[in-house]
């Protein structure tokens, strides 16, 4: 009999190895010193793990979320355990130097969350988190851990509302801020016009309320079945806020009970079912990385061909901002994600037989949601706003291990002209503040990669000043780096190999011609390989940003972004039907 299988009606099946027995009394009598009592050290422990914190608007409510989870817990039969994890602001660290932190603090939340759970051997978890990178960190401690968990969505923020002059009123949010920020640097804005947007942008709590990078991970956690249904659409300061809470902490409780475990729940159909979720909604290519990440820790290989095969093959359905003109307080006022999913799964876009976390499969939380009659946010698959999803992954000369661009929106597709070229955001952005970026240009920001930045940066603050200074159809934009889920245009990034390593776009120089082919998915420069060659053999690698600290360790042990980006040396090869791996070169705690 398997560890798993004995386990089954276990509900303290990690718990009991800290708490039972006399040499467990020393263990006993630090739990004791916290308040409980005899009767509670008989329950199981969950793990209650939030990204609460005061650094950004996206966390700043998980502390008290997290309240009425544990309250719920412990209705319920369980001991809940509070803790909580980094966070770093991408919209804070955006355009400087701090944006090298944040997708190393992916890594982070998944390591401290797996530490804390494992050394203290809780029995379940309930992972809550608000921005950009503590999502996928967040599920990617579970596919690890492998005991019963449910992962919820901090929320969104609610619109901004700024008057316009005819006295109506138009919804902002953060994109809106940093494009006034390039319309300004171009005379377009006055300063009082600037400081109207920036005070108006971001009412309140939340995360970003365009289909950025947390609500594309947010639909993710639902479609691959890690989230309770429904529990993504609802804004962080809605009043119904706390039922949404209670409600993780109860079914926890029933998850642990039934040893639904996250390898039960993350399969490769499930994961078909996240990336066409991210295509209909023409969300953030940072579900790229992501969701390759997630995989890993499974033993699922989730190549970029295979998440090309997927967009291409998906309608793009919901009208969500940067390309559309809804933002995720919208789709919640419709009936939130559910009604995506019931679209796609109308349209058999969905594998309706997979597990999830409210202990029913996917078909069966549907069966009872429609698609609401008179509204224009989501579409049927047999009317989409375009026949193939929000992104497209480009190949070619310059791209040999691909790159990602988000389409949702756009109607120009391709473009022709001479790079200029910048080691750097910073070179890049002085430069475009500085008006010298023309109609035609081919913007080239490398040494952005995973290891080159290190970290990836996300490049909002160069692809929203490039529109604000109404260059965002005319140029084009190609980095080894990444772009937030806000930014829009013909902005190309994750290309790979990166130019640390000696990438193809480490040897541009200006003036070389690139070809840029969204439609066909091509991304290539007018060179020969002989000169690719011999270029190359005249390159020589910079040295390190960092010789110390976390961001050196990053790039000593990140891998290529084609994988996702991550540090524990490469991509697992496979598993089985029920999700138990079989070979994998992940970090993976046993059951």
């Amino acid at each position: 009999m398997s560890q798993h299988e004995m386990n089954q009606h276990d509900l303290r099946h990690k718990s009991r190895h800290v708490m039972d027995g006399p040499a467990r009394a020393p263990q006993r009598a630090f739990y004791r010193a916290m308040g409980l009592t005899d009767e509670d050290l008989k329950k199981p422990l969950v793990g209650i793990a939030t990204t609460w914190s005061e650094v950004t608007p996206c966390n700043i409510t998980l502390r008290d979320q997290a309240a009425h989870i544990k309250d719920a817990v412990w209705q319920s039969g369980g001991v809940a355990r509070e803790f909580t994890t980094a966070s770093v602001s991408d919209g804070i660290a955006m355009g400087h130097e701090g944006m090298r932190a944040s997708l190393v603090s992916r890594e982070i939340i998944a390591d401290s969350v797996e530490l804390v759970m494992h050394g203290h051997q809780y029995d379940a978890l309930v992972g809550v988190a608000g921005c950009d990178k503590s999502l996928p960190g967040m599920m990617m401690s579970m596919a690890r851990l492998n005991v019963p968990s449910i992962f919820l969505y901090g929320g969104t923020i609610m619109p901004g509302k700024l008057a316009n002059a005819d006295g109506t009123e138009r919804d902002l949010t953060i994109v809106d801020v940093y494009e006034a920020v390039g319309a300004h640097s171009a005379g377009k804005l006055t300063d009082a016009e600037l400081y109207a947007i920036e005070c108006a942008a971001c009412p309140g709590a939340g995360s970003c309320g365009g289909q950025f990078t947390a609500n594309t991970m947010a639909c993710v956690g639902e479609a691959i079945g890690l989230a309770l249904p429904g529990s993504s659409g609802y804004p962080a300061e809605h009043p119904e806020r706390a039922k949404i809470n209670r409600d993780c902490g109860e079914a926890i409780m029933r998850l642990l009970s039934q040893n639904i475990r996250p390898r039960d729940i993350l399969t490769r159909k499930a994961f078909e079912n996240a990336v066409r979720v991210v295509a209909a909604t023409g969300g953030s290519t940072n579900a790229c990385l992501h969701l390759p990440a997630i995989a890993s820790e499974v033993g699922i290989q989730l190549t970029l061909t295979e998440i090309e095969r997927l967009f291409h093959s998906t309608p793009l359905i919901a009208d969500l901002k940067p390309g559309g003109k809804y933002v995720m307080l919208d789709l919640f006022n419709i009936g939130g994600v559910p009604v995506i999913l019931k679209s796609m799964l109308d349209a058999g876009l969905l594998h309706g037989d997979c597990m999830t976390v409210s202990g029913k499969t996917m078909a069966e939380n549907l069966k009872d949601v429609t698609v609401p009659s008179g509204q224009d946010i989501v579409f049927s698959a047999q009317n989409p706003l375009s026949p193939t999803g929000g992104l497209k992954v480009l190949y070619g000369n310059l791209a040999p291990e691909g790159a990602v661009v988000k389409v949702a929106g756009m109607t120009r597709l391709s473009h022709v002209g001479p790079a200029k070229v910048f080691d750097g955001e910073e070179e890049a952005f002085a430069a475009i503040d500085r008006c010298e970026i023309v109609a035609g240009d081919t913007v080239v920001i490398r040494y952005e990669g995973p290891k080159g930045g290190p970290g990836m940066r996300e490049m909002l603050a160069v692809t929203a000043a490039l529109y604000g200074q109404n260059l965002g159809q005319s140029v084009g934009l190609i980095t080894d780096g990444r772009f937030s889920g806000g930014t829009r245009g013909l902005c190309i990034g994750h290309v790979g190999p990166e130019a640390q390593v000696g990438g193809p776009i480490g040897l541009i120089r200006n003036g070389d011609i690139i070809r840029i082919d969204a439609e066909k998915g091509i991304l290539e420069v007018e060179l020969s390989e002989q000169e690719l060659l011999e270029r190359k053999a005249g390159w020589t690698a910079p040295a390190p940003r960092y010789v110390g600290g976390a961001l050196w360790k990053y790039a000593e042990l990140v891998g290529p972004a084609c994988y996702g980006a991550v540090t524990h040396g490469g991509c697992p090869i496979s598993q089985t039907e029920k999700g138990e791996t079989l070979v994998t070169k992940a970090p993976v705690t046993a059951n």
